[in-house]
Order: structure tokens, then C-alpha cells, then sequence
């Protein structure tokens, strides 16, 4: 066999594989022997088939599978033995192009265009510094906290008469349509809700649905998706309900924080302050995983195989997107493209390698975390969360659950050596700063 790499720019490559007869015929025998072996043919004994005959029946499928055998593993050792670093799938070149007669050629050339990534270093002495932040949380959060928790929290109660902010249970009446419905105080205009505030139950209510509702979605979703209705109607209060905060004593904090975690407000004040902590240090540390991740994109050029990637990811995607849908995301797949090439090279460089013992220890989080325990368990509670996991694991059912856990320990490990070695610089911010910064 003989496999040559013939390049046409640094990004475009053809692969071109010759087979001989010696390298697919002993295998070709050895399965024809093992047909004949069981052939079963009306007029001949199990075995005693003539060879001429199973050449004949059988000879062309067989010779075709053994040559797809030797190109299956030909082509990718090829790859790996030559640290090709390519972009997309090996495509073949079609049948018209490289016509075959299996019934009489001995020997067989198949050529496979190749996309390569261009050459590129990771050198994170020149990325730029990237910021890092220091959120400053103070007591206006932890009062926006405390009151959604309060929210809620709280109980819903029926008071008699409406307020702002309550929702309201009735029917609708214009001629002969009624419609038992609800209408939610967020969907009615500013300028509208005095129409309702201080009614009461059993009251009669007519207004002007276009001049109420803020828009046409909140009139359909309000009169039972009732389209073109329009003008006056009237509403008959049933009921009213409002969500009324929970109170600040000790069944609130064993609610929030657990039972027993504090006995006062200044206590449990101090520990939402924490958790909110918290909470902004996990994001500035997401925030600068993305900012690595996109000052590396920004600051280390790699030249891809355009034309070539373009017209793989229409054929591998035949059926499932239009070559327009794919045009439309072309820009965002080279950047994922780009940003794996990159993340594969720090890997390599750095030498990383996921064990099982980290996988499992993954997959048991997972589960810790779908059952809500995030506190350390005890023993028993532990025994039962890995074995679950290990199940998970080595489900023969779903093969994939493995890999898609390895692959989340991997890309962690990835980002944690891309941020210990960009450059970091740090900043104090508030709150609505970091907001900002974020763009919420």
C-alpha cells in the first residue's frame, strides 16, 4: 500500500490511497473459504460448494468490504502517524471522478480531499491583560434580595378589594360571548389601573380592551385567546389574589438558610451578604473565562481550509440545514472551529489527561446536585450517590453518558490552565458596574 499527502495551499491537501492485490487478497481468501465453509446451496452438501461458485455469488461484495476495511483503518492511522491537524472529515472524491471495475481491476487508488488547520503557536506572553473583578456587594443588594425572597416566599391570600400588583379572577362579557379568564395586573396600562383599584368582589367593571391591556397578546391570553375582539366589555370580580410577602422571623430564615443556621435579622442579614458574595465572585470567575477564551480568539490567527469547510458542512448536514441556514452561521462554526484548535494545543502543551477516578467524581456532583445535596452526606448516602454514578457511568445503553462526562472534566481543566496563565489584572466594582460590564 502506498498513501502520499499532496498539498495545493497550506489549508488544502489530497490524500491519495494505492491498495494492492497484497494488501486485501489473503484477507479476500480467508472469507471466501469461511462462505463456502457456510454456504448453504440447494444441490450441494454444507462445505463442498465449488469455490468458483461462491467467486461468483459472493466474491465482488467481499472484495468491496475488505477494501472499505483497509481504507477504514489506512486513512486515520495516516492522520494520527502524521499529526495531521485537519478541519472537518476526510471527503472522498466521487465515483465519477475515480471510476472502479470491481469485476477486473487488481489494483485501487482512492483520493480523499483533506481541510487543514494553518500553522499556529499559543503563546500567552502575547495576549493582552485581561480584567478581573472584585465585586463589592452592600446593603441595597441585600435588601433587593431579601425582599424576592420575601416575594416569594409569602403566602397568597384574597383580599376584598384590588391593589396593585394583584391578580384578579372573573368573567368577561361583550353581548352574548362570556369568557371565564383572569387578568394579571402587570398586563394593564399605567394610565388604566385606576379603572380597577379599590374594586371589589362581585363588582362590575366595563372598560375599553384596546385602551387597557398593554398589548394584543396580554387581550388574547386574558379573554381565552379570543383574536379581533375589540371595544368595551365589562369583568365581574370573583376573586382577588395577591402573593403577600413573608415576614422576617425565625420560620423565614430556617426556610432560606436552613433550620437553625441563625436566630436574628443582623445574622441572617450577614449570611445573605455572603451568599451574594458568593454568587458575584462565581460570575466575575465565569466572566473571565469567557474574556480568556475570547482574547485568545482575538490575539492568535489560524488560517482555515474555507472553501473546503463550507462544502463539508453542506454535505454533512444534508437534510438536516439549507446551505443558506449554513451561510448564515459560518462565521460563529470557524470560530468554534478556531477556539477548539486552540484549546487542543494548550492540552497538548500542558500535557492534560482525564483519569476515571475524575470522571466519576464529576458525575457524582452531577448527582449530588439533582437531588439537592450539597452538603457533605453521610456515609450511607455516599455509598448510594457512587453507585448511582458509576450505573451512569457504564449504562451499555447509553454509551455516550461517559464521554459527555469525560468531555466536561476535560474542557474544565482546558479553561482552568487558560486562565492560571493569561494575565490578569484586577478591579474593585460595584454591583451595577459589573452589570454593566456584562451587559444585564
Amino acid at each position: 500500500m502506498n498513501i502520499s499527502l499532496e498539498k495545493s495551499t497550506p489549508v488544502n491537501a489530497r490524500l491519495v490511497v494505492s491498495i494492492s492485490e497484497a494488501d486485501y487478497k489473503p484477507q479476500v481468501d480467508k472469507n471466501l473459504k469461511d462462505y463456502r465453509k457456510r454456504a448453504n446451496i440447494k444441490g450441494f452438501r454444507p462445505g463442498m460448494v465449488p469455490m468458483q461458485m461462491v467467486q461468483k455469488m459472493f466474491g465482488k461484495s467481499i472484495l468491496i468490504d475488505e477494501i472499505n476495511s483497509v481504507l477504514g483503518k489506512a486513512v486515520p492511522n495516516y492522520i494520527k502517524e502524521n499529526n495531521l491537524s485537519l478541519v472537518g472529515d476526510p471527503m472522498p472524491l466521487n465515483e465519477f471522478e475515480n471510476p472502479i471495475d470491481w469485476d477486473t481491476q487488481t489494483e485501487f487508488s482512492f483520493s480523499y480531499d483533506l481541510g487543514l488547520a494553518g500553522e499556529f503557536t499559543v503563546d500567552f506572553e502575547k495576549i493582552p491583560t485581561i480584567s478581573t473583578y472584585e465585586i463589592e456587594a452592600t446593603e441595597k443588594e441585600v435588601e433587593e434580595t431579601i425582599e424576592n425572597l420575601k416575594q416569594n416566599s409569602g403566602e397568597q391570600i384574597h383580599p376584598d378589594s384590588v391593589e396593585d400588583g394583584d391578580m384578579l379572577f372573573g368573567v368577561f362579557t361583550q353581548g352574548e360571548w362570556t369568557e371565564k379568564s383572569a387578568i394579571p395586573f402587570k398586563a394593564i396600562k399605567d394610565e388604566a389601573k385606576a379603572t380597577f383599584i379599590g374594586a371589589t368582589k362581585g363588582d362590575t367593571i366595563t372598560f375599553d380592551l384596546q385602551a387597557t391591556f398593554v398589548d394584543e397578546k396580554s387581550i388574547e391570553l386574558a379573554t381565552g385567546n379570543k383574536t379581533g375582539l375589540t371595544g368595551e366589555v365589562t369583568f365581574t370580580i370573583e376573586d382577588i389574589t395577591r402573593n403577600a410577602p413573608a415576614e422576617l422571623n425565625q420560620a423565614f430564615f430556617d426556610k432560606v438558610l436552613g433550620e437553625g443556621k441563625v436566630s436574628s435579622e443582623e445574622e441572617f442579614r450577614k449570611e445573605i451578604l455572603e451568599i451574594i458574595k458568593s454568587n458575584y465572585k462565581r460570575e466575575a470567575e465565569y466572566l473571565l473565562r469567557i474574556d480568556a477564551e475570547k482574547a485568545l480568539l482575538e490575539n492568535i490567527a489560524i488560517e482555515l481550509p474555507e472553501e473546503f469547510l463550507h462544502k463539508w458542512l453542506i454535505q454533512v448536514n444534508e437534510g438536516k440545514f439549507t446551505p443558506e441556514q449554513i451561510d448564515a452561521d459560518f462565521e460563529n462554526v470557524k470560530k468554534d472551529i478556531r477556539l477548539n484548535l486552540i484549546k487542543n494545543e494548550v492540552a497538548t502543551q500542558n500535557e492534560i489527561k482525564v483519569e476515571y477516578p475524575e470522571v466519576l467524581e464529576r458525575t457524582k456532583e452531577m448527582i449530588r446536585g439533582q437531588f439537592g445535596m450539597y452538603a457533605p452526606a453521610d456515609n450511607s448516602m455516599d455509598e448510594m450517590i457512587e453507585r448511582i454514578a458509576n450505573g451512569y457511568l457504564t449504562d451499555k445503553n447509553k454509551q455516550d453518558n461517559f464521554m459527555k462526562m469525560f468531555n466536561e472534566v476535560y474542557a474544565a481543566k482546558v479553561s482552568d490552565v487558560i486562565v492560571s496563565k493569561v494575565k490578569t489584572e484586577s478591579k474593585n466594582i460595584t454591583v451595577d458596574e459589573f452589570k454593566q460590564v456584562v451587559g444585564a
